[in-house]
C-alpha cells in the first residue's frame, strides 16, 4: 500500500515536471516567434468558429435556468426587477468563463489530444524531427496560441447570449418590468466583474490546450493509448479547470479589489 502511494506521488511529480519543460519549450518557441501563422488561424477556426454552437446553446440555457431559478426566490420577497443582476453577475464572474472552459475542454481538448495521440502512434512526431522541425514549434504553439486568442472571444458570447435571454424569459415569460431589471442589472454589473472573467478564460485556454497536448505527445502505442490519452485530456483538464477558478476568483477579487 505504501508502495502504491509513492509510485502514484512519482508519477503526478514526473507528469508535472514533463508540463513544465512543455511549457519551457513553448516559451521559448513563442519568443522566438517560430509560429506557423497558417496553422495559428486554423486552430482560431477550428477552436474558436467551430465551438461556437454548442457555447451559445450552453450559455443561452445557462443563463434561461439560472434567470428563472432567481425569479423564483427572488419573487418571495419581492425582489423580481434584481433578477437580471444576479444573472450578470454570475455569467460575468463564474457561469461564463466556467462553462465555456469546460464544454470546450471536452470538445477541443479531446480532438487536440487524438489527433497528436495518432501522430505520436503513425510516428509522424518522430518523422518531424527528422525533418529538424520541432514538434512545440509545429504543434503545440499554435494550439495554444489559438485557445488563448478564441476562449475570451467564445466567454463573451455565451455571457452576452446568456443575459439576453435570461432577460426575454425574465420579461417575456415571469413579467418582471423590463426597464427596472434592466438598469438593476447595469448598475450591480461592473466592469471588474467581466474583467474577471475574462481574464479565467484566457487562463483556462491555455489549460485546455496544453493538457491536451500533453496527453497526446506522452500517449501510450496503441489504439488504447490514443484512446486513454483523449479520455485523461477531457477529465483533467475539466478538474484543473474546477480547481483553478477557486483559486482565481479569490485572487481576481483581491487584486481587482471587488
Amino acid at each position: 500500500m505504501h508502495l502504491s502511494a509513492n509510485k502514484r506521488a512519482t508519477y503526478a511529480l514526473a507528469e508535472l515536471g514533463q508540463i513544465a519543460l512543455l511549457i519551457r519549450d513553448v516559451g521559448a518557441s513563442a519568443l522566438t516567434f517560430k509560429i506557423s501563422w497558417r496553422d495559428l488561424l486554423y486552430q482560431i477556426y477550428f477552436i474558436g468558429v467551430k465551438s461556437q454552437t454548442v457555447v451559445l446553446v450552453t450559455g443561452a440555457f445557462t443563463g434561461m435556468v439560472l434567470g428563472a431559478q432567481t425569479y423564483f426566490q427572488f419573487h418571495k420577497v419581492k425582489m423580481d426587477t434584481a433578477t437580471l443582476a444576479v444573472v450578470g453577475v454570475s455569467l460575468c464572474d463564474e457561469l461564463g468563463p466556467v462553462l465555456t472552459a469546460l464544454m470546450v475542454a471536452g470538445r477541443v481538448g479531446a480532438a487536440i489530444a487524438a489527433e497528436i495521440g495518432t501522430m505520436r502512434v503513425t510516428e509522424q512526431i518522430d518523422a518531424l524531427r527528422t525533418l529538424a522541425t520541432h514538434p512545440v514549434d509545429y504543434l503545440v504553439v499554435p494550439r495554444i496560441g489559438a485557445s488563448f486568442i478564441a476562449l475570451p472571444l467564445l466567454t463573451m458570447e455565451a455571457i452576452a447570449l446568456g443575459i439576453g435571454a435570461s432577460y426575454l424569459v425574465g420579461v417575456e415569460l415571469l413579467g418582471i418590468d423590463p426597464v427596472y431589471s434592466w438598469d438593476n442589472m447595469l448598475h450591480f454589473t461592473h466592469d471588474v466583474d467581466l474583467a474577471i472573467g475574462l481574464t479565467k478564460a484566457f487562463i483556462y485556454g491555455g489549460i485546455i490546450a496544453l493538457i491536451g497536448c500533453h496527453r497526446g505527445l506522452t500517449c501510450g502505442l496503441g489504439a488504447e493509448g490514443v484512446g486513454r490519452a483523449t479520455t485523461e485530456a477531457v477529465v483533467y483538464a475539466s478538474i484543473t479547470i474546477l480547481i483553478t477558478n477557486f483559486f482565481l476568483t479569490l485572487a481576481l477579487s483581491r487584486l481587482l479589489g471587488q
